[in-house]
């Protein structure tokens, strides 16, 4: 596990050096799925770096990330998002990351999410906790709901974007505020940090979502799907938070039965 974890910072760091020297420079921006989903030369020079590193040391393994998806199949799965936060990117809004994470057999085992703009490296191996530049993290103690801080995000799609518009209108009363920052990876970083008490988001890929995923679940905290099933990878729904306020976000948000 101390080199996958050692391959999966080098990767991160490469990548994160890729969005500081492009920072501020011409992007040769384009879109995908609509005008607000942007991909620009950073994405695929940091993903193709990534990958690069990958390949270095472990040829057998396969990578699954956003600009270039998945060929083949193997037991274990690099599952990247090389510039998570794009649009922020774009426009010199300072939240983005580098997100890496590492699937053995269909279970998450290590993830990786890289603020480079903070130089701030997020780390989990499973079972061995979440660390922050080698502090260990912890979710906060927040128990109630009306003084919780949460983040959500939005959906490229214009139908599912308006159904989070509603539940945003619906949960924004209830709780202390709600932030919309733009880098899924890193709001579930914040999460495992403290900084957040919750998460919840409608429209998310495996690369959105694998490496946070681990690093809330290590700093002690529940990550499920929108009626608190236990979450898998590939579920477009997903609710984080610090496990005190796990039920309450499930009731507030209605999308299903509270927790038991």
């Amino acid at each position: 596990m101390s080199k996958f974890l050692s391959v999966a910072i080098q990767a991160a760091h490469a990548a994160g050096a890729i969005q500081q020297y492009y920072r501020g420079t011409e992007l040769e921006i384009d879109t995908k799925s609509s005008h607000i989903d942007l991909v620009t030369k950073v994405d695929k020079l940091c993903e193709s770096r990534i990958r690069e590193i990958i390949a270095s040391h472990y040829p057998d393994h396969v990578v699954l990330g956003e600009e270039q998806g998945q060929e083949g199949e193997a037991d274990y799965r690099w599952i990247v998002d090389p510039l998570d936060g794009t649009l922020n990117y774009a426009h010199g809004f300072p939240y983005y990351c580098v997100s890496i994470a590492l699937e053995h057999r269909s279970e998450i085992i290590l993830g990786v999410v890289f603020d480079s703009t903070r130089n701030e490296l997020y780390t989990a191996v499973k079972g061995e906790g979440a660390f922050c530049n080698g502090a260990p993290l912890k979710v906060s103690s927040e128990t109630t709901f009306s003084k919780a801080m949460l983040a959500t995000g939005f959906s490229y799609d214009a139908v599912e974007l308006q159904k989070n518009l509603e539940l945003f209108a619906k949960v924004h009363p209830q709780v202390r505020a709600i932030r919309r920052p733009g880098a899924a990876a890193l709001d579930m970083a914040y999460i495992a940090r403290g900084h957040l008490d919750a998460f919840w988001e409608l429209t998310l890929n495996p690369w959105d979502v694998a490496a946070g995923w681990l690093l809330v679940q290590e700093a002690g905290g529940t990550v499920t799907g929108s009626q608190g099933e236990p979450y898998r990878l590939g579920k477009q729904i997903v609710l984080a938070s610090n496990g005190h306020l796990h039920a309450k976000l499930v009731h507030a948000l209605g999308l299903g039965e509270t927790l038991a």
